[in-house]
């Protein structure tokens, strides 16, 4: 079953944040939870609330947000305004609805007064705090007369029950009931599976997982009490029974001294103690409400409280059981779509790698590609450089002196070729001449012309690659120490040309020949 499609992304952060909040405590359907949420101007206690009691349906925005404004001053919600009016699916069905009641916030449980006051009403106070002690004292030692005063002044009842309890959040209520109820009785930790934490939290809980939530709500001042909690809810069936997984109960016990079971109690419309209450989901009534199936007043033995129990919720069995495959069906369409996101996510991942890849590598293809041609075009433009730079050379090499000439300087050149050259030159000619002589060789035998001047390339400085040697003694007649022919090498020499650098061609070729 197929959820309608709800776009997530034109809601607001806001929005957004308020949606998964109540989806993670109600676990609603998206399609379901926008509109309840839109209907309650996007308040997350309000759509909780109505969710839980069943009136999801009938929301009136203006009043739900007037009520939940903040206000400066002490809660003033009464119990009369938290209980959802019956509905006429309860009326026919005879179904009581069980209202989710939530405690007042601990911030509001006590509001201390100004600084003023309490230095007016401070004599007040501490003569109230005295006769408050006395008569405590007389009521331990004279059991009736708290008895007597209760009767006579119900309020005096209301506030003696009250008077030393400190009120606490839900959860520090519940384990002081819990740690309390096992004092008095003696019994070891864990012997009853009490829920530690407030009514709202168990009634959510038993909405959410379809469980019957089992309210037991104690009076210590009522003379019924103590037997019904040794003879029946201590029990070993009733324990037993409670315990058992197949069941599926969830136990939450108060005590109305404390604020919460007092809500609860006036909720329930609880006017016996000790008192049981039996409530689960009731489709029947609505998709979202929650019922009292079962109620016990009074002192009953733990067979009479079992049947009790056991017959009301046989009478459930069957559409509890209908409700839970519909939502193990709609967890199960939810997982398939999840599963179904996530491979659609991983392919569109695997898509995204593929495509950076292929971009990645015919970037690396295209900059391959451009290095080489850019290596090239270097190369290129550096042929050209060196060769218009022979031709520019080539054209101030001096010629051969004439033969006659005392100052001349015979020189015997070896090329890299293995050609050897002999060469006459003036001795006052520098070691450069020698050297560009060498270098402009293959352009002065190709009949080289200068009747067309020929530039010098711009940008270019030109480096030999190559060095003259004299073989025995080895000496290198490099340009860094300059000089003439005649002070450098004398009247003749026997020299031999060597590369610096190897040129490309050549390696080229070498390589070749080699394979």
């Amino acid at each position: 079953m197929s959820a309608p499609s709800v776009d997530i992304s034109s809601l607001t952060d806001d929005q957004q944040l308020a949606l998964q909040q109540f989806t993670a405590v109600t676990d609603q359907e998206l399609g379901a939870a926008v509109p309840l949420l839109e209907r309650c101007q996007w308040n997350v206690q309000i759509a909780i609330t109505r969710f839980f009691d069943g009136d999801a349906d009938t929301v009136d925005p203006v009043a739900e947000a007037a009520a939940a404004a903040p206000q400066d001053i002490r809660r003033t919600e009464t119990l009369l305004d938290s209980i959802p009016s019956r509905s006429s699916s309860a009326v026919r069905t005879g179904l009581q609805p069980a209202p989710r009641v939530v405690a007042t916030p601990e911030n509001q449980m006590v509001q201390r007064a100004p600084l003023l006051y309490t230095l007016i009403f401070l004599p007040f106070n501490i003569t109230y705090t005295i006769f408050s002690r006395i008569f405590s004292t007389l009521g331990h030692v004279f059991p009736i007369i708290p008895r007597l005063l209760n009767r006579l002044l119900p309020a005096y009842g209301r506030n003696s029950r009250n008077a030393d309890r400190r009120p606490l959040n839900p959860r520090d209520t519940a384990a002081r009931f819990i740690r309390e109820f096992e004092e008095e009785y003696s019994v070891p930790h864990s012997t009853l599976p009490f829920f530690e934490n407030g009514y709202a939290q168990a009634f959510d809980l038993a909405k959410r997982d379809l469980k019957y939530l089992l309210v037991i709500l104690l009076s210590p001042e009522h003379d019924d009490t103590a037997p019904f909690v040794r003879d029946t809810l201590l029990s070993p069936e009733v324990v037993e029974f409670i315990k058992s997984p197949q069941n599926e109960l969830v136990l939450w016990a108060g005590s109305v001294q404390d604020s919460e079971a007092y809500q609860v109690s006036n909720a329930l419309n609880v006017t016996k103690f000790p008192f049981a209450g039996l409530i689960v989901h009731t489709p029947s009534v609505s998709s979202t409400s929650m019922s009292i199936i079962a109620r016990v007043a009074g002192p009953v033995d733990s067979t009479e409280l079992i049947n009790k129990l056991q017959t009301a919720m046989q009478q459930r069995t069957e559409e509890l059981g209908r409700v839970r495959r519909q939502r193990q069906e709609q967890q199960a369409a939810r997982n398939l779509r999840e599963e179904q996101n996530s491979a659609y996510e991983r392919s569109l991942a695997q898509d995204r790698e593929r495509a950076r890849q292929r971009r990645e590598a015919e970037a690396a293809r295209e900059k391959a590609e451009r290095e080489e041609r850019e290596t090239a075009e270097a190369k290129a433009r550096e042929a050209r450089n060196i060769l218009q730079w022979k031709k520019w050379r080539a054209q101030s090499v001096p010629a051969e002196p004439p033969v006659e000439s005392k100052d001349n300087v015979r020189i015997s050149i070896r090329m890299p070729s293995g050609e050897r050259i002999v060469r006459t030159f003036g001795g006052e000619v520098e070691l450069e001449e020698l050297y560009a002589f060498v270098e402009c060789y293959d352009i002065l035998q190709d009949e080289f012309s200068a009747e067309k001047e020929v530039p010098k390339p711009e940008g270019y400085d030109h480096q030999y690659t190559f060095q003259l040697v004299s073989p025995m003694p080895r000496e290198v007649y490099g340009l860094e120490k300059g000089g003439t022919l005649r002070s450098r090498i004398g009247r003749s020499g026997n020299l031999i040309v060597e590369r610096t650098v190897e040129d490309d061609d050549e390696y080229e070729e070498g390589e070749a020949v080699e394979q």
